[in-house]
C-alpha cells in the first residue's frame, strides 16, 4: 500500500456559539482537511486547525505546507515504513505543526486500515471510552454562568472554564460558576497566557481562599515564561498545566526539569500529530507526570484521531475533546461516538469514518 497522492480541501462548520478565549473570539470552524490516497484505492483522512495565534499557521500555509512540502517528501512510500514516512513529515519542513498533524493523522488511518484494526487498538488499546470536559468561553459572570448550566443540563460534569481577558472579573467569575453548578461539577480553569506571573498567584490564591475547590489551571502566562511558570507552580496549591508552553518532547522534557508546571496538555495541532504525541507521553509517563489529550477548535475529523490516541495511552488522564460537541453538526460519518461528556470507541477500522 503505497502513497499516491495527497488532496488538500477544506472543512467549514458554524459554532452552536462563539468560541471566545483570552486570544481570540471565533464564530465558525474553517480548517483544512486532507485526503491521502494510496495505489489500492484506500484513502486515509486528516483535519489541520489554523490557529494564528498559537501555532502561527494559516489556511493558506497549512496548505502550501502540505502541498509544497509534505506532499513531495513522502509520496511513492508504502505506509508499512511508519516511521521513515513520520521522519520525512517532520523534516519535510521547520515547524507547522498542524500541516504536519493532518497528514500524519491520515497515514495512521490508513495503517490502521491495512492492519484491519480500529487505530486505538493498533496503538495500545488501553480503554474503550473517555470522558472530556467542555469550554465554557470567557464572557460576563452572568452569561457564563447561564452557559455552566447549560453545559451541565446537557449531560457534561467537567467545565473548563476560560478567563485571562479580564484578570480583575476572574475570580468572580469562577466563583459565580461553583457557586451556580455545586461542587459535583468538576471545574478546570483556563487562563490562555492571560495572567502575568504575580496575577497568577494572587488569582489562583483567591480561588483556592474562596473553595472553588478547581482540579488545575492551565496556562497561567506566557507560554515563553518559564521563569513565570515555575514561579506560579511554585506559590500556589493548585496543579498547574502546561499547554502552549509545550509543543515538542524537548519541550515537555524542559518543562519537567524546569518544575515549571504539574501536568501536560497534549495536542495533535501542536505536536505534529500522533507520532510525535507519543514521545511526549512517554518522556512524561517516565517522570510521573500525567498529561490531559487537548483539541483546538477542531471538527469530529481530527478530534477522533485525537481520542484514537489518548484511548491508547494509560498515562492521558484528562481529556479535553470537546469540538465535534460546539459545533452545529459532524462533518462525516462514522468514527468515535461523540455522546456529550462520553466518546466511546468503535471496532471500525481506521479512525473509523464512512467514506
Amino acid at each position: 500500500m503505497k502513497i499516491k497522492d495527497i488532496i488538500v480541501g477544506k472543512v467549514e462548520v458554524p459554532l452552536i456559539t462563539p468560541f471566545k478565549t483570552a486570544l481570540r473570539t471565533v464564530h465558525s470552524i474553517h480548517n483544512i482537511a486532507v485526503y491521502v490516497h494510496t495505489d489500492d484505492g484506500q484513502i486515509g483522512i486528516g483535519e489541520a486547525a489554523p490557529t494564528a495565534a498559537i501555532t502561527g499557521e494559516t489556511l493558506g500555509s497549512i496548505s502550501h505546507a502540505i502541498e509544497e512540502y509534505i506532499k513531495p517528501a513522502v509520496i511513492g512510500m508504502d505506509i508499512e515504513e511508519l516511521t521513515a514516512i513520520m521522519e520525512r513529515i517532520d523534516s519535510s519542513i521547520y515547524q507547522n505543526t498542524s500541516a504536519k498533524a493532518a497528514v500524519d493523522m491520515a497515514v495512521y488511518d490508513l495503517v490502521a486500515k491495512h492492519y484491519q484494526t480500529p487505530l486505538y487498538k493498533l496503538l495500545g488499546g488501553y480503554r474503550k471510552e473517555l470522558i472530556t470536559d467542555i469550554t465554557i468561553s470567557v464572557n460576563d459572570s452572568e452569561e457564563m454562568v447561564k452557559d455552566s448550566i447549560a453545559a451541565v443540563h446537557r449531560g457534561f460534569q467537567i467545565l473548563k472554564i476560560k478567563v485571562g481577558k479580564d484578570p480583575a472579573g476572574d475570580v468572580e467569575r469562577v466563583v459565580a460558576i461553583r457557586d451556580a453548578v455545586g461542587h459535583a461539577i468538576t471545574l478546570r480553569v483556563d487562563a490562555n497566557q492571560g495572567w502575568t506571573p504575580k496575577q497568577a498567584v494572587q488569582i489562583i490564591g483567591a480561588l483556592e481562599d474562596a473553595g472553588t475547590n478547581v482540579e488545575l489551571v492551565e496556562q497561567p502566562v506566557h507560554c515563553h515564561d518559564l521563569v513565570g511558570m515555575q514561579f506560579v507552580t511554585a506559590n500556589t496549591k493548585t496543579n498547574i498545566l502546561a499547554d502552549e508552553s509545550v509543543f515538542s518532547a524537548k519541550d515537555a522534557y524542559t518543562i519537567i526539569e524546569k518544575r515549571a508546571a504539574d501536568l501536560i496538555n497534549i495536542k495533535l495541532m501542536k505536536s505534529g500529530g500522533i507520532y510525535q504525541a507519543q514521545k511526549i507521553c512517554h518522556i512524561a509517563e517516565a517522570n510521573d507526570i500525567q498529561c490531559m489529550i487537548g483539541c483546538m477548535l477542531e471538527t469530529k475529523i481530527s478530534v477522533s484521531a485525537a481520542a484514537h490516541f489518548a484511548a491508547s495511552q494509560k498515562n492521558i488522564t484528562m481529556v479535553d475533546l470537546d469540538g465535534p460537541s460546539l459545533c452545529v453538526k459532524d462533518p462525516i460519518a462514522g468514527g468515535p461516538k461523540f455522546e456529550n461528556d462520553r466518546i466511546r470507541m468503535t471496532d471500525a477500522v481506521g479512525v473509523g469514518f464512512s467514506m
